[in-house]
């Protein structure tokens, strides 16, 4: 093919290759990841026919990764990983160490060198970043407390990778590689580590003081000046470029760096716009990743040598799993964020090929060892998705079984009554139709109202609701909460509202409202999503926590023409007050309903077309409030 259109063939072959094995996969009730692998291995160099060229693909694969951190990163502030700090810093090193140690004992047994060996035990011991992440988001549980766990993990691990990258090379001649004569200066390696050290630092430094400023600074002007596209353009030059500088003046990794970058745009109120404008290819380079393993991966290896292949699928899906469990056990985790996080960590990836790679190069590895890490690489993303599948089926049981037995418990208990408690204004709105065989399936509900969330904000919903006798069903994902509101009578349904089958428990489907209290706004706008999708016409309300995500959600995330409303708690405060103001002043009822209600529609309604952002007023509102600080 000509040389000006090479790029653009091998990424065009190679998604329209993704799309028909994942459409196929998917056809299967296979998870499309296996498709997307066994696109990899249809193009790749050992198997006949087309080859794709395996660098662009590599380079195409980087870019969906730096997307896919930038993206993570923008959901999780530098505050939230200081807050897990104390369970992923010391549970990510242990876990790095039991795996490496593991993978080290094997690599002897086979015979190879005390380096190779290590080499080894390192390439079973990282998980990847994008087969974690992307487990994550099939869950639902990308923006849960677990979640930002998992983030945390990874991000130790990562800069661990970056230390072992730097001392490998010189550590190679003591560790049996070639081209030395089997010494190290201890002088080398601790100025070959200072140097490492010094510059995680600086990077971190740099990003924490001047970037958590200035990046925001610059989306918040940029913004003012009103051209979605030129918004566009700074969000994905500041993902790239830190990323880039990352890797090229720090020696951080690219994915650590878009992750860095995408903790900084979060320090704006402008970084859901962000991740709405900017980021809508990620998925699709994403799958290039997979699309890479499967090119790496020689079928052969696994007919030869079989056992070993197994033997290291078993490290990595099995004793690292395990190990993971356990460590988030003893630093006082739930058994749920352990098996989560246990099972999301059951694989290896990019990583683990950078370091196979250099291993060959510095002498410390054979190209037949390398093949078989990258085939159970394959085998380990193959089967990730399945066990986290599993692990959800088995929390779900769990839990479901747990919340019965406390409603029974509850039941038995309260003596004097032949059945639950049950509100009297429940008891006459419930139609025969409601009769359902699962007490806690409430999908046969119809034009009642749906409450997402029951800590202070729905609890004063919910007071509303008994007080006009109207239908209404609660969803809230703390087992504590809902078992209390069963015990109490309330028809309560258990679970992560952002997962679809948890909403048609409530009815949503056919209900008439939905009410999302929910303090996170991404979470926010997946619960609507997924509402959106099972009813098109249910009414929304929202809670906001800025100016800035009001607007967000009436213009990008209520659809137009649908009844909805974005409620932002402040400034309905304020308007609260502005009306008692005017009623002391004089006015009447009516009067000041009058000033109240205009000054409520100056804004954006939801019902304004996408094209709104355009127009003075909306980029007015977009700018800063100087009296409202950052949320």
């Amino acid at each position: 093919m000509p040389p000006h259109t090479a790029l653009i063939a091998t990424v065009a072959a190679s998604l329209v290759i993704a799309f028909l094995f994942g459409l196929a996969a998917a056809r299967l009730r296979l998870p499309p990841i296996v498709g997307y692998l066994l696109a990899g291995i249809a193009v790749g160099p050992f198997t006949p026919g087309f080859v794709v060229d395996s660098g662009m693909i590599s380079q195409a694969a980087e870019l969906g990764v730096i997307l896919l951190m930038f993206g993570v990163g923008m959901h999780f502030s530098f505050r939230d990983l200081m807050a897990v700090r104390r369970v992923v810093v010391p549970g990510a090193l242990m876990q790095i160490v039991f795996t490496c140690s593991v993978g080290t004992t094997i690599g002897r047994m086979w015979g190879l060198s005390w380096g190779g060996a290590l080499v080894l035990g390192i390439c079973l011991a990282v998980a990847s970043t994008v087969v974690l992440l992307k487990g994550l988001e099939a869950q639902d549980r990308l923006d849960s407390p677990t979640g930002r766990l998992a983030v945390g993990w990874l991000v130790v691990e990562d800069l661990a990778m970056v230390l072992i990258l730097v001392l490998l090379p010189a550590l190679a001649p003591m560790l049996g590689g070639s081209g030395g004569d089997g010494t190290v200066s201890a002088g080398v390696v601790a100025t070959t580590l200072g140097i490492a050290l010094a510059k995680v630092a600086a990077f971190a430094a740099l990003m924490v003081v001047v970037g958590r400023r200035a990046v925001p600074w610059l989306l918040e002007h940029v913004a003012r000046v009103g051209s979605r596209e030129l918004f566009t353009l700074a969000v994905l030059a500041t993902a790239l470029g830190i990323a880039t500088i990352a890797a090229e003046v720090f020696g951080v990794s690219f994915a650590l760096g878009a992750f860095f970058a995408g903790a900084v745009v979060s320090e704006s109120e402008l970084s859901h716009r962000a991740a709405t404008d900017a980021l809508p290819l990620q998925d699709a380079f994403a799958v290039l990743f997979f699309l890479s393993v499967g090119i790496l991966f020689n079928p052969l290896v696994v007919v030869q040598q079989p056992l070993q292949v197994l033997a290291l699928v078993a490290v990595v899906v099995v004793g690292k799993s395990l190990a993971s469990f356990g460590l988030m056990r003893m630093f006082g985790q739930s058994t749920r964020a352990s098996l989560i996080i246990g099972g999301s960590l059951a694989q290896i990836g990019e990583f683990s090929f950078i370091v196979a790679g250099l291993g060959v190069s510095l002498g410390l590895f054979t190209r037949d060892t390398q093949a078989m890490v990258v085939a159970a690489a394959l085998i380990a993303i193959t089967v990730n998705q399945p066990i986290l599948a599993g692990v959800s089926r088995v929390l779900a049981f769990r839990e479901e079984k747990r919340a019965r037995r406390r409603m029974s418990h509850a039941s038995e208990s309260d003596s004097g009554q032949a059945e639950p408690s049950v509100p009297l204004t429940a008891r006459a709105t419930r139609a025969p139709m409601d009769q359902v065989d699962d007490p806690f399936d409430f999908s046969r509900f119809r034009d009642h109202v749906v409450l997402i969330g029951h800590g202070r904000v729905g609890t004063t919903i919910t007071e509303a609701l008994q007080r006009d006798s109207a239908r209404y069903v609660i969803v809230d994902e703390q087992e504590r909460v809902v078992a209390g509101l069963r015990t109490r009578g309330e028809r309560a349904v258990f679970g992560d509202a952002t997962r679809a089958e948890v909403q048609r428990r409530a009815g949503v489907e056919h209900a008439r409202l939905i009410v999302v209290t929910a303090p996170e706004p991404i979470r926010a706008r997946r619960v609507v999503e997924v509402a959106r999708d099972l009813n098109p016409l249910i009414a929304i309300a929202v809670r906001t926590h800025s100016a800035v995500e009001q607007e967000f959600f009436e213009a990008f995330v209520l659809a137009p023409g649908a009844t909805g409303r974005a409620i932002y708690a402040e400034r309905e405060a304020a308007l609260s007050l502005a009306h008692y103001a005017l009623q002391t002043i004089g006015r009447s009822d009516d009067e000041a309903d009058v000033v109240i209600e205009a000054m409520r529609n100056a804004r954006i309604s939801p019902t304004e077309s996408f094209a709104a952002i355009h127009t003075k007023e909306f980029r007015a509102m977009m700018a800063p409030d100087p009296n409202h600080p950052t949320q």
